[in-house]
Order: C-alpha cells, then structure tokens, then sequence
C-alpha cells in the first residue's frame, strides 16, 4: 500500500528525479518522458470518462488502471534484475493486451467497414478518445524510441500498440455506431 503523507519532496528542484528502483535521472530521459506521456494519457481517459457511460466507463476505469501499471513498469529499469528485486516489479502482462484485442473485436463486430478516413470529431466523446488515441500513439513511439537505447518490458510496447486501435474503435462506437463519423474527404478544399 502506498501512504503519501507528503506531496512535496522537494529533491526534485534541481531537474531530477528517482526511478523506481531510486537510480536519479534527469526529468528529461527519454525514460522519463515515456512514463510521463502515459500518465498524461492517463489525464485524457479521465477526461473521456466524464462523458462515457455503462461498459464502455467500465473499460475505460480498466485502461487507467492499465495506464498506471504500465508507468510503474516504465518507471523500473533493469528488467534482468527483477528476479533479484527486494519487491518484485510490476510489468505489464500479455494478458492485458489480449483483453483489448477481445473488447476491440466485440466492439468492431457492430461497425459498418470503413470506406474512407475518419476526423477526429462527431460526437464530444469520440473526440476525446481521438485525443487519447493519438497520445498513446505518442507513448508508444517513445517506449518504441527507448527500447532501442535500453531493455522496455515488449509487453508495453504491445499494450499501447493495442490501446491506440483500441480507441478508435470506441471512438467510432462513440460515434452512434459509427453513423456520425466524420469523414475524411481527400482534396474537398482544393
């Protein structure tokens, strides 16, 4: 259990901060950023949520306690020590990424296929979840980045890979179905 008495610590005023495993980087590596990206996305799912409802909340309450398992995973370097670790550290599961490809599947099989591109927009919540797709699509290229420079958990790699299709999908659900899509129209401006 995690007890914060104190929100303010105070070790962070010169540009630092503590991995989890309490090395101290820069508040700029690329680790950092990666895990931070997440939690933003993060922000923007609890932002979706005030307009979702029924399952789809639920599912949403799911990813954002996703989200915060993949930033503890991102925040702890040294995946070959985790047998060693006094705790051991928490890494996403494929588990987790097989359940979006089932809740995408369940959710697409009502979609009427695509014949053209999509704009974020239609309804408030299927902009929200575009904003939310494509800041997941942002933290997937810096752990994508970051895991050519040092060893990433693949597993969060897959997960935010699955999340970015994930809200789509529900944003296109979002969208009446997909009814209230709105279209990319190539060339319509010129």
């Amino acid at each position: 259990m995690v007890v914060l008495n104190k929100i303010y610590t105070k070790t962070g005023d010169a540009g630092e901060t503590a991995l989890g495993n309490g090395v101290r980087v820069a508040k700029h590596s690329l680790r950092v950023t990666a895990y931070g990206t997440s939690d933003e996305l993060n922000s923007f799912v609890g932002v979706a949520r005030l307009e979702s409802s029924g399952t789809l909340d639920e599912a949403l309450s799911r990813i954002q306690n996703d989200l915060f398992d993949l930033g503890a995973d991102l925040c702890r370097p040294d995946m070959e020590q985790d047998a060693e670790a006094e705790y051991p550290p928490l890494r996403m599961a494929n588990a987790q990424v097989d359940r979006l490809e089932s809740e995408i599947d369940v959710m697409n099989a009502d979609l009427d296929p695509l014949r053209s591109f999509i704009l974020p927009g239609g309804s408030k919540l299927a902009a929200q979840l575009h904003v939310c797709r494509t800041v997941s699509r942002r933290a997937e290229r810096l752990c994508v980045e970051l895991a050519t420079m040092e060893a990433i958990n693949p597993a969060a790699v897959k997960y935010l890979n699955r999340l970015s299709d994930w809200f789509f999908v529900a944003a296109r659900t979002a969208n009446n179905g997909g009814k209230d899509d709105v279209l990319w129209v190539p060339g319509a401006n010129r």
